[in-house]
């Protein structure tokens, strides 16, 4: 599973989704479904433009949790 820690980040920073839009300049719906964790992909220049307003790394935004199913079939 991939989690999107967006949501937290900008709650860290208190911005809005519609602050966000302005400072990158990217859609408001396309940062609600990453809010929401709704989407499913995301393009790489979408990741940097949010690292650089939100000044973090892509593996603060994004990580990924492994499934329990998954696990026990590598066992």
């Amino acid at each position: 599973m991939i989690k999107v820690h967006l949501s937290r980040i900008m709650g860290e920073k208190r911005l809005k989704i519609s602050d966000l839009a302005e400072v990158t300049g990217l859609h408001r719906n396309g940062i609600t479904r990453l809010y929401n964790e709704k989407t499913d992909g995301v393009k790489f220049d979408t990741l940097e433009k949010l690292c650089k307003a939100l000044d973090c790394a892509v593996s603060d935004l994004i990580e990924y949790i492994p499934d329990n199913n998954e696990e026990d079939r590598q066992k």
